[in-house]
């Protein structure tokens, strides 16, 4: 049963309203109170000069509480075994007034020192709702599913992708190579991986000199350009323009941004001054959100991102090589294709994480039957027996076959790269 409090007013529009799922010993009604006081006004003994009218203003308000099934096994040492744990799915609302439009200040009133409050056996972050005045406050992606669509030329299908892996160990001139056979084989998008930004063997300077000339030379022949996201991050928000404009001043279009590593402030600088399509990888982000009584949701954390700029979000995919289920990629599919505000405002969803084409028709099923996504392989597409380009063919055949509904054996009868990729890779276990 739902248990609701405090106001719903016509000025709930400018309120920004947070799900708090907490797990407590004792009263979840006591509790949501205590988040409530803590996060907004604090509860501490009255100070001088402190009003009512000042507290009602800014004060945070419990809206409702939803009870969940409880559990009788706390894992947290002060808690006694066998103690009755109490669950609760609570909304919290806080008056725009008291934070504003700015997110540093969302972070650290509503949710960053939540997870101090004591008498919590577990509490996590699974909702967010914020009021239009957001929208005008933050840009936003500068490309997004049409631009990423229009760059890469690519409509009724999803832009392929692959990426060129530390492992391999390769210099600027053999990234190149790589490069030249990839393009020539049809590929979308190809990417850096995160961990390849500037290192010693390959410099992110030579290794775009090297590039890009075998990218604009493929277009002046077809009329097709490449993608290719360069990695740019540093913690040093000006030498990551410098690196942008290495990019950029090449004729390069797009960047890898690891969003974690660089924060709000660099993603913001960045955003502010780019001209190309950012591509955002989220590594660090399973340590907030891999333990399911703590951190947040995904659907929580992306909004934070998009309204800071991000063009393109990487959210794993249909059976990963990691920890994160096949529901989870689903659902955060589904949260980053959804508008904040409007449908200006969404990033192009990119399924990776030890895909190949023995994904593709799960992954089209369960996202809505939708083509608008960045289908991303690394092993999946430049390990195929056949070489990369064979590999570039069998993930289109296994798209085309999972748009049109055949089975994949079925059309790997006529297409022998895809016949190929089934027998390396369809064991179960990815590329």
């Amino acid at each position: 049963m739902t248990i609701f409090r405090g106001e719903r007013s016509n000025r709930q529009f400018m309120m920004i309203t947070l799900t708090y799922r907490i797990e407590t010993p004792g009263s979840v009604e006591t509790m949501a109170d205590k988040i409530a006081s803590d996060q907004s006004t604090g509860t501490f003994v009255p100070v001088p000069g402190e009003t009512e009218e000042l507290k009602s203003r800014v004060a945070a308000r419990v809206l409702a509480i939803r009870p969940l099934e409880g559990t009788n096994q706390p894992t947290w040492p002060e808690v006694t075994p066998g103690t009755q744990i109490h669950r609760a799915d609570v909304d919290i609302a806080f008056p725009l007034d008291a934070i504003g439009t700015d997110i540093s200040a969302l972070m650290t009133i509503a949710i960053g020192g939540v997870y101090s409050i004591k008498g919590m056996t577990g509490i996590r972050i699974v909702d967010m709702k914020l009021p239009d005045a957001f929208k005008g406050a933050h840009p936003g992606p500068q490309f997004g599913i049409s631009g990423s669509r229009r760059l890469t030329g690519v409509t009724g299908r999803p832009i392929i992708g692959t990426i060129v892996k530390p492992a391999l160990g390769l210099r600027p001139h053999e990234t190149a190579e790589l490069v030249g056979e990839l393009i020539a084989a049809g590929v979308d998008f190809i990417k850096d991986d995160e961990k390849l930004m500037s290192p010693a063997y390959s410099p992110l300077k030579e290794r775009v000199a090297a590039i890009m000339p075998r990218i604009l030379d493929h277009e002046q022949k077809t009329g097709k350009k490449v993608m290719y996201a360069f990695g740019i991050s540093h913690a040093d928000p000006d030498e990551m323009m410098r690196n942008h404009d290495i990019v950029a001043n090449a004729g390069g279009n797009c960047a890898v941004v690891n969003i974690n590593s660089i924060g709000f402030g660099g993603m913001s600088f960045v955003r502010k001054r780019s001209n190309l399509v950012l591509h955002a990888h989220r590594n660090g982000w399973d340590v907030l959100t891999r333990d399911p009584g703590a951190g947040m949701d995904f659907k929580v954390y992306q909004q934070f991102w998009r309204l800071l700029g991000v063009d393109q979000f990487q959210i794993n995919g249909i059976r990963i090589k990691y920890w994160e289920p096949d529901e989870s990629f689903v659902s955060s599919f589904k949260a980053v294709s959804a508008p904040l505000f409007d449908a200006s405002d969404c990033p192009l969803p990119v399924a990776g994480s030890g895909q190949w084409g023995g994904q593709a028709p799960e992954t089209y099923r369960r996202t809505g039957r939708t083509t608008d996504l960045l289908y991303l392989c690394g092993g999946g597409i430049v390990s195929h027996p056949g070489g990369p380009a064979a590999g570039v063919r069998a993930v289109q055949q296994a798209w085309q076959a999972a748009v049109a509904d055949i089975p994949l054996d079925i059309y790997a009868k006529d297409h022998p790269e895809l016949a190929a990729s089934i027998a390396k890779f369809g064991d179960g276990k990815g590329a």
